[in-house]
């Protein structure tokens, strides 16, 4: 009797597994109400020489308006120069560790670790600098454009 109740159980949840996985694999969604992209469908820019990476997920930075977009600081001390922004910046680290600095000297020995789960915020007309040391670091930034940003460095 135990063994019967214990085949049972297994059955059941081996036919759940099967209707839940069939259920999320047939439904489909009205792209009038949401829109949607894989990892594997987000379009990433080829490396830049600064060492990062960006793919625009909403929006268009170099235009008015908001935007949303990802960015990937490649590890192997990559950063940004001193330099602002017109507008705030608001930015959610996803991964790795982002290290951040401020002021018009460039000095990445003087920048501050942000790791995954950090929210910080780029206020506009600021000087700042940032990138990744020994990890890569992806990025959420959303911000309201257009996002130019004008070099600030004093040597």
């Amino acid at each position: 009797m135990a063994c019967q109740a214990l085949r049972r159980s297994a059955l059941l949840a081996t036919a759940a597994t099967i209707w839940t996985c069939g259920v999320a694999h047939a439904a489909e969604l009205n792209p009038a109400a949401v829109t949607y992209k894989l990892p594997d469908q987000i379009q990433w820019s080829a490396p830049s020489p600064a060492g990062n990476q960006n793919a625009v997920l909403v929006g268009d930075p170099g235009k008015e308006g908001l935007y949303v977009q990802l960015v990937k600081w490649l590890a192997g001390n990559h950063f940004s120069h001193p330099h602002f922004h017109p507008h705030d910046r608001f930015i959610t680290v996803l991964k790795g560790t982002w290290w951040v600095g401020t002021g018009t000297k460039y000095d990445p020995g003087a920048t501050v670790p942000m790791p995954a789960g950090s929210f910080v915020t780029h206020y506009g007309q600021q000087v700042h600098f940032d990138g990744a040391k020994d990890e890569d670091a992806v990025l959420l930034i959303v911000g309201e454009g257009p996002a130019t940003s004008t070099g600030a460095e004093v040597k």
